[in-house]
């Protein structure tokens, strides 16, 4: 790499295909955006060339985007398999070599870095020394800045702040780690009403006989062993399950599946990739897993193709707890699903009739999908508000509230507090005799560090936080999606799962003790969060009325595809579908004092109001052209 930096240069950020994990490279874009360098990100076509790099057209699209861009310093990200990362890296990395591409050859490059995980990185710097910088994801922004050569002075004063909340809660978890008290955490008791374990067991039930429990909320782990071998991955999956069910910790097993699973259940996988996770692919592999996690309650991804009728075999298999959709997600443009956005949300529409006549609960998986891919908190809550009474207006009764917080890592707790606070106000003036709301909070998909000391003080110090979403109510949340410490370094089999719940219902016992006793703030009447908390509900109770104003049937498949089709939910960093969503893609977001936001070319936030009523002034006008 070399070492002077210079003012022009255009950092170029890439993966394969196979890892469908953009959250880290739109983090460290935003980064380097805000220390004002460009930054271009890979289209989707060429993370599907990187995937087999060894094809001659393949290496000389990666070229071409290099030499038509200007990218002068280039990150290559690869999140899973640390063995094939290092291998598809050093592909790449051989291909740039043999057409002189980098700094030591006079080439355009004049640096080349690595991000992955843990052994992945070790892996690359057992291989090429200091001259490839790597990432495991432990880095802090400062730290991410200076190793890709930032200079101090391009650094914003912003980025260098912190958060005395974060700060206080950090102190609380360190204490609690050390201490060894969450290992002395048992399993809850089993409730007793009669449904319990059986197939006509609910979510409702085991919240209604989980309140007011001194062992705090229930909690979900999504769980999944992978392996080449299919056979072998299911016999391993059905054993983690017997031993969650009997060792008592998790209340809810979600069901790790494969993107094949999702996409091409029933059919012939010939060899395609399995694309990690557990490979289900019959009725009778999901009769197994109910069978093997007796009694816990059961849940899976919906899936991306045939989704209604998927949808119906989860229920007379696994009697599924409560059913997800993305809507406008798990499609072509996260190439996650074989449809386009306005279909995939049609066949979405279908399948919550199908869930509302179930009467199981629904989970919009909607809002960290938009956060991944650069949204502004503003947006985050929006789509999920949208989502939340769409589902409400197609009859579903309970819904299940999934925020997803450190999203991105870098947000400050009292952002997060607010953001969640906001849309759960929203959702919760939706409520009535026939529509209830359960809420979960979850840690960040990219948030835990490798050293895995420090990852069980991060999941404590999260856990701690969502307790302060509702800090007035005793029984919020009612379940947590428990992400296990170890993610930034392996998936989490039965031990770290366990040990994983321990932390999290401990922190959250403790914390309310500390909090009782005045050590710790109740965050019930914190100013800074009440401020920011207000600053989103007033933006977005006035946008909502313009919306419900100005789009026709906007709690339809073609209401919400128009919203996103305008540009009123920005993504900066959409990976495929950029032509279809100009609108959306064209709008540049920021981390500004902790929280993320549109702003404009001189880096000056822009009122979300102000944005969106410009959006409809100029659709307004262009409809009364045609």
């Amino acid at each position: 790499m070399k070492e002077q930096l210079l003012d022009n240069e255009v950092f170029g950020l890439i993966r394969p295909d196979v890892d469908a994990h953009t959250l880290g490279v739109s983090s460290v874009a935003t980064l380097l955006e805000n220390c004002n360098f460009k930054v271009e990100i890979g289209t989707a076509d060429l993370a599907k060339s990187i995937s087999d790099i060894n094809k001659l057209d393949n290496i000389s699209l990666l070229i071409n985007w290099i030499q038509s861009k200007g990218v002068s310093r280039l990150g290559f990200s690869y999140r899973l398999d640390p063995f094939d990362a290092k291998l598809n890296f050093s592909r790449v990395l051989h291909l740039l070599e043999s057409y002189k591409m980098m700094w030591y050859q006079n080439g355009p490059l004049n640096a080349v870095y690595f991000a992955g995980l843990p052994k992945a990185c070790k892996l690359v710097k057992d291989e090429y020394g200091d001259k490839i910088p790597v990432f495991n994801g432990d880095e802090t922004q400062v730290e991410t800045l200076k190793k890709m050569g930032i200079p101090d002075e391009r650094i914003p004063v912003n980025i260098i702040s912190g958060s005395k909340y974060d700060d206080e809660r950090w102190k609380f978890a360190s204490r609690l780690i050390a201490s060894g008290k969450h290992h002395y955490h048992l399993p809850s008791p089993k409730p007793n009403y009669p449904n319990f374990g059986t197939a006509k067991d609910t979510l409702v039930e085991r919240i209604d006989a989980n309140q007011n429990s001194v062992l705090g909320p229930l909690t979900r782990v999504h769980v999944g062993p992978y392996s080449p071998n299919y056979i072998e991955a299911k016999k391993e999956f059905n054993s983690w399950l017997k031993r969650l069910a009997s060792d008592g910790f998790l209340d809810i097993v979600s069901i790790g599946s494969s993107q094949l699973s999702q996409s091409d259940f029933g059919s012939d996988w010939g060899d395609k990739p399995n694309g990690g996770g557990v490979p289900i692919n019959s009725e009778q592999d999901l009769i197994d897993i109910w069978d093997n996690s007796r009694p816990l309650l059961v849940r899976t991804y919906a899936g991306t193709r045939n989704i209604p009728e998927l949808a119906k075999i989860y229920e007379r298999t696994i009697n599924i707890a409560w059913h997800t959709l993305s809507f406008w997600w798990f499609n072509k443009i996260d190439g996650r699903g074989p449809y386009d956005v306005l279909p995939n949300l049609r066949n979405h529409f279908d399948t919550l009739k199908v869930v509302a006549q179930s009467g199981k609960p629904f989970e919009p998986n909607v809002p960290h999908h938009f956060a991944f891919r650069g949204a502004d908190d503003f947006s985050y809550v929006l789509s999920g508000f949208l989502a939340v009474k769409s589902a409400k207006l197609q009859n579903i009764r309970y819904l299940v509230l999934q925020v997803m917080l450190n999203t991105p890592k870098y947000t400050f707790g009292v952002q997060d507090l607010a953001k969640s606070r906001a849309l759960l106000k929203l959702v919760r003036e939706l409520e009535g005799p026939s529509f209830k709301v359960f809420l979960q909070p979850r840690a960040g998909l990219d948030y835990f560090s490798p050293d895995l000391e420090k990852a069980k003080i991060q999941l404590a110090s999260v856990s701690a936080m969502m307790d302060d979403i509702e800090p007035e109510n005793p029984n919020s949340p009612e379940l947590i999606h428990v992400v296990s410490y170890c993610e930034a370094v392996e998936l989490a089999n039965p031990d770290y799962i366990n040990e994983s719940i321990q932390i999290t219902k401990s922190a959250i016992l403790n914390y309310r003790e500390e909090k009782r006793k005045g050590d710790m703030d109740s965050m019930i009447n914190n100013q800074e969060v009440d401020a920011r908390t207000n600053y989103l509900l007033e933006q977005l109770k006035e946008v909502i009325y313009l919306l419900e104003l100005n789009i026709p049937n906007l709690y339809s498949a073609e209401g919400l595809y128009e919203v996103f089709k305008l540009g009123i939910l920005p993504v900066p960093y959409l990976w495929e579908g950029r032509e279809e969503f100009t609108e959306a893609i064209k709008w540049k977001t920021s981390l500004v004092n902790g929280g993320v936001h549109v702003i404009d070319e001189k880096n000056k936030i822009i009122e979300p109001i102000e944005r969106i009523k410009k959006i409809l002034f100029e659709r307004l006008n262009a409809n009364k052209l045609l």
